[in-house]
């Protein structure tokens, strides 16, 4: 080989290098710069909960009956049935718009609200739901409830929802016990989760926010969620 063309091989092996080791930076760069972005995102998600202050603790029980759902308020004149997965953007409109009035139904004992926690939009609708579910045996499912939509971020599945954040949740709004903390890592309610998610068919509900009010399939007349239009549909049963 003459000294030109080792000269000339020399040269593409170090152009070559080159430019791996500078795609290699960019990789990295944007590997940083996302982790930079996820963290200060999760910061300003925890923020909005700054201040949050929790109701009084309601008890919630296990309905067979009802697909297992979530009953809080049981024997009212009214029973409403709702099916969220906390992942849904649509289930946080419903919250934003419908929540506090279902809220005061529970806490005033005007209805009895059975919450279906469904969880088919991915690993962190499970592992959400699951720690929903373990709120409930600390007496606040409906403050974590609110909390979880609140927070609730703007893709599915952007690993927000990890068992550390979950956790995180529930301190700050003041669920703080190591019996919650461990429910949560343990996964204590996933058969429960599961069962709640085998429900769907039975009841023929395809989608979220489904929700029954005594039994029929509730049916909004305008594109939105109109909560004058949902109270008079509660208060004719």
């Amino acid at each position: 080989m003459s000294k030109a063309a080792k000269a000339t091989t020399g040269g593409d092996h170090f152009t070559r290098w080159l430019v791996i080791g500078m795609v290699a930076i960019v990789v990295l760069t944007g590997v940083v710069f996302s982790m930079m972005s996820s963290s200060t995102k999760a910061n300003e998600s925890f923020a909005a909960l700054k201040g949050y202050t929790m109701g009084e603790a309601v008890s919630a029980t296990i309905n067979p009956a009802a697909g297992s759902g979530l009953t809080l308020n049981p024997g009212a004149p009214v029973t409403i049935d709702l099916w969220e997965d906390p992942q849904c953007p649509v289930c946080r409109i419903f919250e934003t718009s419908i929540g506090a009035y279902i809220d005061t139904q529970i806490r005033t004992k005007k209805a009895t609200v059975v919450y279906h926690v469904l969880s088919f939009l991915g690993p962190e609708s499970v592992r959400a739901a699951n720690a929903m579910m373990c709120a409930a045996d600390e007496g606040h499912y409906l403050d974590y409830h609110k909390s979880l939509y609140i927070v609730q971020p703007a893709l599915e599945n952007s690993g927000f929802f990890s068992n550390e954040n979950l956790i995180k949740i529930g301190e700050t709004i003041g669920i703080k016990s190591e019996s919650f903390s461990e429910c949560v890592t343990k996964g204590s309610k996933l058969d429960l989760v599961k069962t709640h998610a085998d429900s769907m068919q039975g009841y023929k509900v395809q989608g979220t926010p489904t929700v029954f009010i005594n039994g029929k399939l509730w049916e909004r007349k305008v594109s939105g969620f109109d909560l004058n239009e949902f109270r008079l549909a509660v208060e004719a049963g």
